[in-house]
């Protein structure tokens, strides 16, 4: 069975370890990167959430994934609040399997 992954500082993603979510720790890019790389390679998750501030130093390494079936890589704020990028993310994917943009 396939697991949900939370990426992010310890003290966004410790909240959702009681809810059954992977916890993967990341501090700083390449923490990041290296944690994100370690989980699509393990083939063990269907989805991987991972804090904005995290995702926008990584971007790159993210985008290496985004054709992949699983897991599917969503950005989600972390406790600071939203800064939009998640959604431009997500607009943007709609967009590109819409045709259109059908979230203005």
């Amino acid at each position: 069975m396939y697991k949900i992954g939370m990426i992010g500082s310890a003290a966004d993603v410790l909240c959702f370890l009681p809810l059954g979510y992977s916890v993967l720790e990341a501090e700083g890019a390449e923490s990041a990167a290296t944690v994100l790389k370690n989980a699509v390679k393990s083939g063990e998750y269907a989805i991987l959430f991972i804090t904005e501030e995290l995702a926008v130093l990584i971007e790159d390494e993210i985008a290496r994934y985004k054709d992949l079936a699983l897991p599917a890589i969503t950005v989600i704020p972390g406790r600071a609040g939203s800064k939009g990028t998640g959604l431009a993310k997500i607009k943007r994917a709609v967009e590109r399997a819409v045709g259109a943009d059908i979230l203005k």
